[in-house]
């Protein structure tokens, strides 16, 4: 048997631009990407602190030092600039395995730098 288990979480992030008129997705900074263990197009779930919002997306690699995390397309609706946010993807494991597996979890600083 197979279960869901935290793969990796960014935790307090914060968006810094918010794009409506963009294919939807998250566009997040590469460093933060390599830190969590993310890779472009991985399925995420996005919970928005300030408003309780809550989504399913997929990542989009940013610029690599540049702190960005922007809500694109119809998610852009679900956050504000400035709102802080935390970035969540699941992995399927064996049951066994899943007791002992380590999640990638990191704590953006000011900025959203690693």
């Amino acid at each position: 048997m197979n279960i869901s288990v935290l793969k990796s979480k960014v935790h307090r992030a914060v968006i810094t631009e918010a794009n409506l008129h963009y294919v939807g997705s998250l566009t997040l900074d590469e460093d933060l990407m390599d830190a969590a263990n993310l890779i472009e197009n991985e399925k995420v779930t996005v919970v928005n602190v300030n408003n309780g919002e809550r989504l399913d997306t997929y990542l989009i690699k940013g610029k690599r030092g540049s702190g960005v995390c922007c809500l694109n397309g119809p998610a852009a609706r679900k956050g504000l600039t400035g709102d802080v946010i935390i970035i969540i993807a699941y992995c399927s494991l064996p049951f066994e395995e899943a007791k002992t597996f380590k999640p990638w979890i990191v704590f953006p600083k000011d900025g959203n730098k690693r």
